[in-house]
C-alpha cells in the first residue's frame, strides 16, 4: 500500500511545487508590471482582489466537477487555465487585459483544492497529516524559488518572468497529464455553494467565532502581502529584483519556522496559545516594519512577522478543523475557505487604497490592528478536554 501511495504523492508534490514556483514568480512582479500600464495602487489592489473573488465563485463548482469526473482532468484544466492567464498577462497591452488574465486564472484556480482532495483519496486518515505536510512543503519551496527567479529574470524584462511562469506551469501540466493516475474518490472535494449553508453554521457561537477570526486573520495578511512590493518600492526604492529576493528570503525563513519550530511549540503549548503567540509576533512585526526607515531595520522586522505567520497559519487551520463535527468537516472547511477568500478579496483593495491615499505605512499599521483585534477575539476561545473550541 505504501508503495502505491508514494508514487502519486511524489507526483502531486512535484506538480504543486512547479505550479507554485510559477505563482511565486508573479506575486512580487505584478505591482511593478501593472504600474507600467499606468495602474494606481488601488487598481493594483483590485488586480489581486479579482483573482480571489473569481476563485471563490469557481472553487465549489470545480470541486463538484472533480467529484463527478475525477481529480486528474480538473487538475489539468486548472493548470491549463493558469498557463493561459500567464500568456495573456505577458501579451497584455492594457489594464483591461491584465484584469482579464487575472479573471481567467481565478475562474480556473481549483488546482490546490483538487490536489488536497487527491491527497485525501490516496492516503488513509492516519497518514493524511504527513501527506498534507508534504503539500505544505511544496508551497514553501515554491514561494522561495519563485520570487528568487522573478528577481533574476526581471533583469531581462518584466515579461521574461511571466513567460518563465507560463513555461514552468506547462511543465506541471505535462507532469499531471503523463504521470498522475486517477483515484477512487473517497473524500469529497466539493461541498456545494458555501454561502448556502454558511448562515446555519453561523448560528452556532463556536463556529461563528472561529470563522470571524479566520476572516480578520486572512484580511490582515492579504493587506500585508499585496502591498509589500509597493511598500519597499516607495520607502527603499526597490525594484523587482530586490523585492523578489526579499520575498524569497522571507519565504525561506517561514519554511524554517514551520519545518523546525511549529511542531515542538504546539506540542508544548497547544494550538490556542501558539496561535495567540503568532498573532502577537505578527502584529509586532508589522508595526516594526511600518516604522522602519532603513533596509536593515525592515529586514529585522520581518523576523517576528515570519514567526507570526509560521505559528499562526497552521494553528488557524487546526482551530477551524476542531470546531467541526465529524460528519461536517467538509462544510466547515468550505465555509472557512469562503471567508478566507473574502478576506483575500477585501485586504488587497483596502491595503492598496490606504497606501495610495495615506502613505505606505498605513496598510501595515492597519494590518497590525486587525491582528490585535483577532487576538482579543481569540482570547475567548476555550479548548475543552475533548479538544473542541467553545
Amino acid at each position: 500500500m505504501l508503495r502505491l501511495v508514494t508514487r502519486p504523492l511524489l507526483i502531486i508534490f512535484l506538480t504543486i511545487f512547479v505550479n507554485l514556483v510559477g505563482f511565486g514568480i508573479i506575486i512580487p512582479l505584478l505591482p511593478f508590471y501593472a504600474e507600467t500600464f499606468g495602474a494606481s495602487p488601488l487598481v493594483i489592489g483590485l488586480l489581486f482582489a479579482v483573482f480571489s473573488l473569481c476563485q471563490l465563485v469557481a472553487a465549489p463548482a470545480l470541486g463538484d466537477l472533480s467529484d463527478r469526473y475525477g481529480r486528474r482532468p480538473i487538475l489539468i484544466f486548472s493548470l491549463l487555465g493558469t498557463v493561459v492567464s500567464f500568456v495573456m498577462l505577458a501579451l497584455a497591452h492594457s489594464i483591461a487585459m491584465l484584469f482579464a488574465a487575472r479573471i481567467v486564472d481565478g475562474l480556473s484556480g481549483g488546482n490546490i483544492s483538487t490536489a488536497r482532495a487527491y491527497v485525501a483519496d490516496i492516503t488513509e486518515p492516519k497518514d493524511r497529516a504527513r501527506a498534507y505536510g508534504i503539500i505544505g512543503a511544496a508551497f514553501g519551496l515554491g514561494f522561495i524559488l519563485g520570487p528568487a527567479l522573478s528577481g533574476i529574470l526581471s533583469g531581462i524584462s518584466y515579461t521574461a518572468p511571466i513567460w518563465a511562469a507560463a513555461g514552468i506551469t506547462v511543465v506541471a501540466t505535462a507532469m499531471a497529464w503523463l504521470w498522475l493516475p486517477e483515484t477512487v474518490h473517497r473524500a469529497r472535494a466539493g461541498t456545494g455553494n458555501p454561502f448556502s449553508y454558511l448562515p446555519a453554521l453561523l448560528q452556532r457561537p463556536a463556529v461563528r467565532r472561529i470563522l470571524t477570526i479566520d476572516f480578520i486573520y486572512w484580511l490582515a495578511f492579504a493587506t500585508f502581502q499585496t502591498t509589500f512590493s509597493l511598500f519597499v518600492s516607495r520607502r527603499f526604492g526597490f525594484g523587482v529584483a530586490k523585492t523578489g529576493y526579499f520575498f524569497a528570503a522571507f519565504g525561506l525563513l517561514g519554511a524554517c519556522i514551520q519545518g523546525g519550530l511549529i511542531r515542538p511549540v504546539v506540542k508544548r503549548l497547544g494550538d490556542k496559545p501558539t496561535f495567540l503567540m503568532g498573532l502577537g509576533f505578527g502584529a509586532l512585526g508589522l508595526l516594526s516594519a511600518a516604522l522602519a526607515h532603513s533596509v536593515i531595520l525592515f529586514a529585522l522586522a520581518l523576523v517576528p512577522l515570519a514567526l507570526g505567520i509560521g505559528f499562526g497559519h497552521p494553528t488557524m487551520s487546526s482551530l477551524v478543523s476542531l470546531v467541526a463535527r465529524g460528519d461536517e468537516q467538509g462544510r466547515v472547511q468550505g465555509a472557512a475557505s469562503a471567508v478566507e477568500s473574502l478576506g483575500r478579496t477585501i485586504g488587497p483593495v483596502w491595503g492598496n487604497a490606504s497606501l495610495q491615499h495615506y502613505g505606505e505605512a498605513t496598510p501595515y499599521i492597519s494590518a497590525a490592528a486587525f491582528l490585535l483585534l483577532t487576538l482579543l477575539i481569540s482570547v475567548r476561545i476555550q479548548v475543552t478536554d475533548h479538544n473542541q473550541p467553545v
